[in-house]
């Protein structure tokens, strides 16, 4: 097992000399196993070695039996550790997510490259949960070696040779009561659907992880096609399908979407092919995919504005869009987008823009509807722009100005200036 962590850290360069690397230590077969061949390769190497222990507070006094394990096993052969500890609770996506996410969360914190045990076996299961579940080249790729600072040095290693390497040394080990548990998805796959497909290939996690290290080379080798720039509609349209794919789910994750399914991936790309050219899609976490003409743009979701009475004298703030409106009485005519003078009468109310609206600029009247189109604003973000009306109808619209019929007339005699909120 020490040949095959030593030349996968060099074939993958994982660790340079004088590196610092902490090895995720649960206790578990497998990172005492890792955690002793790094020790045994330091000095060969040339990196230096600790360790980090994460409590999740899950398992009353096994969890506090696991922590004292590692801090014998550290002392034992003069290794720092770090102990990181935190409640976990279960969120959206379980409590297996959540213990993870917390774990990943305090590796975040420490300075060194972080070593995890992830062996062949655990990219044969990831594989086959992502098979499972429906996934594309890169859930199939499994695990990476490496993903930032988390490197992952025992993946050409299976279960069968870290227990052969630990009873080599005479290394102990803890088992975690949790993974005898069906509650999990990998869990069940690892105790019943494993064995059975071992039964007619035993090399079955090797031939896995080996797939899965070939297929992330080939997602690799796409990427590399990819410009860092998210074309155009139209260059989009042309596009072979494997390649768009992979545009929209990097565009997705851009935007906050890390997870995005392939349904998610067929709504963006049905814009791309929309006759309307300010088509738009809703998304989890409150995004909207749309296109606005030739791009693609991703908002986050916007509410109508909920009509309020704007003050005058006065100044009324829209925290939600960072707008500020104050009225005054005018003494002089003005004229630029943020700074006007209308006629106004009766109460002067914002809110956003209604079926119906007209306004008249440059060139003559046209519903408000059109004016937005004409100015290629996204449908999705029509909601949010301003409308200054009156008893008469459309007074202003924030970024176009004023209506030219309430510049003259009768009425109240006001200044209006849009500002941002400092």
């Amino acid at each position: 097992m020490i040949n095959k962590v030593s030349a996968f850290i060099r074939k993958e360069q994982l660790i340079t000399p004088n590196d610092r690397i902490c090895c995720a230590l649960s206790g578990g077969a497998d990172s005492v196993a890792l955690f002793f061949a790094l020790y045994l390769l330091q000095e060969k190497l040339q990196f230096t070695l600790s360790a980090v222990h994460f409590n999740h507070g899950l398992r009353g006094e096994e969890a506090e039996r696991d922590q004292a394990f590692t801090q014998k096993l550290c002392a034992q052969y003069d290794v720092p550790l770090h102990i990181g500890q935190a409640q976990v609770v279960a969120g959206a996506k379980g409590l297996e997510a959540a213990a993870r996410d917390a774990r990943y969360a305090f590796f975040d914190t420490l300075s060194e490259k972080i070593a995890t045990a992830h062996t062949a076996d655990d990219n044969a299961e990831t594989v086959l949960m992502h098979l499972i579940r429906g996934s594309g080249l890169k859930g199939l790729g499994g695990i990476a070696p490496q993903r930032g600072k988390i490197i992952r040095p025992m993946l050409t290693v299976t279960r069968e040779e870290v227990l052969a390497f630990l009873q080599e040394y005479s290394l102990p080990h803890i088992e975690d009561s949790s993974n005898a548990s069906d509650d999990f998805f990998r869990n069940r796959l690892r105790h019943r659907l494993l064995p059975l497909l071992k039964q007619e290939n035993p090399s079955l996690s090797q031939n896995l992880s080996q797939m899965a290290m070939r297929l992330r080379q080939d997602e690799l080798l796409i990427e590399t096609m990819m410009d860092e720039v998210l074309p155009s509609v139209s260059a989009l349209r042309q596009m072979h399908p494997a390649l768009r794919t992979r545009y929209l789910r990097r565009f997705l994750a851009d935007c906050g979407l890390k997870e995005a399914g392939a349904e998610h991936i067929a709504l963006t790309e049905g814009l791309l092919f929309s006759d309307n050219p300010s088509a738009a899609v809703h998304l989890p976490m409150g995004i909207i995919a749309c296109r606005n003409y030739d791009r693609l743009e991703l908002k986050k979701e916007c509410c109508p504005i909920v009509p309020r009475v704007l003050p005058c004298p006065g100044i009324l703030d829209l925290p939600e869009l960072g707008i500020r409106i104050s009225c005054t009485p005018a003494t002089e005519p003005r004229r630029t987008f943020e700074c006007f003078t209308v006629y106004a009468e009766g109460t002067l109310t914002v809110r956003s823009r209604q079926p119906g609206d007209t306004m008249r600029l440059q060139g003559g009247s046209k519903k408000l509807k059109q004016i937005l189109i004409d100015r290629k604003i996204p449908a999705a973000e029509r909601p949010c722009i301003p409308v200054l009306a009156d008893e008469r109808g459309v007074v202003a619209v924030f970024g176009i100005g004023a209506n030219l019929d309430r510049t003259e007339g009768t009425g109240t005699f006001l200044e209006i200036r849009f500002s941002g909120i400092s």
